[in-house]
């Protein structure tokens, strides 16, 4: 993929995820290490209480963070299938006997077209995600 396309897809998936760390994964952690505190304030329990209580306290945190994770891997996935979409088109119209340039110009307004396309779904991943997020039980 382009430098430029490649670092224009790169600042609105960075910027989602940012988004989502400010708005639930840190208010999560917070929560997760509370939580985790108490359970090593419980004089009475063993030592296997203790880590189970802390196992239990980092489950919301973990399942939010494999969430994400899944989500961005699905994206990245669906963005990759575009390009070779579009390295397909290029290779076909290069045997046809087309010069480097058309190939090149070809090859840059689709992988333009994928990133503009898949920029756009960042609107609703994130929905999604913040949805799924507000979902797991605390």
């Amino acid at each position: 993929m382009a430098e430029a396309h490649q670092t224009r897809v790169q600042n609105v998936v960075e910027e989602m995820v940012q988004s989502l760390e400010k708005e639930h994964i840190r208010k999560m952690q917070g929560r997760m290490f509370k939580c985790s505190a108490d359970c090593c304030d419980r004089p009475t329990d063993s030592m296997s209480q203790v880590h189970q209580c802390i196992e239990r306290c980092h489950t919301p945190l973990a399942q939010a963070q494999s969430l994400v994770t899944s989500e961005l891997e699905k994206f990245q996935d669906r963005l990759s299938r575009c390009t070779m979409h579009c390295n397909d088109k290029a290779k076909d119209l290069f045997d046809s006997g087309a010069k480097e340039p058309a190939v090149r110009s070809l090859m840059d307004r689709c992988v333009g077209s994928c990133v503009d396309d898949h920029i756009a779904l960042i609107p609703s991943i994130t929905r999604r995600l913040k949805d799924n997020l507000d979902s797991i039980p605390q």
